[in-house]
């Protein structure tokens, strides 16, 4: 493994940490590219590493969130425990290979667009004022769309509970930011488990992205209590753009690949 692949892995496990730490989300989002655009890995072998990365600094992230009780129980509850099924569901759909490569891409791109609207969308009327844990049904519907996400897609969920949080739930960004990692470690867990695959050919990555990680963690939890909300949805709607695109467009290039691999129908084989 070359030593500019060590430096990128190590380089974007620090953007990762600082962003889970000031956002509580946005680790998967931009490790799923990073190990598949990045370091060239299958989807595969992308998926479960990004799992176990993410649920890593997840853990190491929420500390700080937890000592300052800006967790919610309440619609933690609600979403996580159908996102926990969801997540087992979508990991066992893809464990069976019944959803292709490019449209597993395809789907995390698109969410991450939907979810970059709604989070950018300036609140008015009712919008304004925090609602007192929001519409159990509803949050419990995104849960499962949160999960079934984590599993096919390989991503921690934060990107889309997240504004789950702050729309459904009424919850401002630093405790939706806490409750999120929470969630997100959990959730990742399980879609790891469903997986039933354990990442060995891209293990090597792991100690480059869990150091830089770390340190990145340590800026981001000092520089997280001194944002404004507003500052927060808008940085975290940027990232949801930019990774949303980088996706896409490798999901493109998947299925543009697999086209060219796959014999034409008109084809008639040559007979000797």
């Amino acid at each position: 493994m070359s030593a500019a692949v060590l430096l990128l892995m190590a380089g974007g496990g620090a953007l990762i940490g600082f962003l889970l730490a000031v956002l509580g989300a946005g680790g998967s989002i931009l490790l799923l590219p990073l190990l598949i655009s990045g370091a060239g890995l299958p989807t595969r072998e992308a998926v479960p590493l990004s799992l176990l990365a993410v649920t890593l600094l997840a853990v190491a992230n929420a500390g700080p969130y937890l000592r300052r009780r800006q967790v919610a129980p309440r619609p933690a509850l609600i979403l996580g425990v159908p996102a926990l099924a969801g997540s087992w569901i979508g990991g066992t759909v893809v464990k069976h290979g019944l959803i292709p490569e490019p449209i597993q891409l395809g789907v995390f791109a698109a969410a991450a667009l939907v979810a970059a609207w709604l989070l950018s969308r300036r609140p008015t009327g009712a919008a304004r004022a925090p609602r007192a844990g929001g519409s159990p049904l509803a949050l419990a519907g995104q849960g499962v769309l949160v999960g079934l996400l984590t599993g096919i897609a390989g991503v921690g969920g934060g990107f889309a509970i997240v504004p789950a949080l702050v729309l459904l739930a009424g919850l401002p960004m630093p405790l939706a930011s806490g409750t999120s990692l929470v969630l997100i470690a959990t959730n990742s867990l399980v879609a790891l488990g469903a997986l039933g695959h354990w990442p060995a050919a891209g293990l090597p990555l792991l100690a480059p992205l869990i150091a830089g990680g770390l340190v990145g963690a340590i800026g981001g939890q000092a520089l997280a209590p001194h944002l404004s909300d507003r500052h927060l949805r808008q940085g975290f709607a940027a990232l949801l753009i930019g990774s949303a695109l980088l996706t896409g467009a490798e999901a493109v290039q998947r299925q543009r690949n697999l086209g060219a691999a796959s014999p034409s129908p008109h084809t008639v084989p040559h007979q000797t």
